[in-house]
């Protein structure tokens, strides 16, 4: 696996981050299901709602309130990545 930083913070949001957890992108109702490490090496929410699956880049994700266990590394990563 690469040793990036950003994979670093993938292995830390993998590990931490208490999924599944609901929140909303561009208006609807999803569930985050999972976080992956893309090809591009972006880090990556996998958001479900029924049977259709859509990876969000991490950094694009809206969080919802109250943020699930371990979101304070998706606002570390955010903050590392500015």
């Amino acid at each position: 696996m690469n040793s990036s930083p950003a994979s670093s913070f993938f292995t830390m949001i993998e590990e931490s981050l208490a999924v599944p957890f609901p929140t909303t992108v561009l208006g609807v109702e999803v569930s985050v299901v999972a976080v992956d490490l893309a090809e591009d090496g972006r880090v990556v929410a996998r958001c479900a709602r029924g049977s259709v699956r859509q990876d969000i880049g991490i950094l694009d994700l809206p969080l919802p309130e109250p943020a699930p266990e371990g979101s304070q590394w998706i606002e570390a990563y955010r903050y590392w990545a500015r």
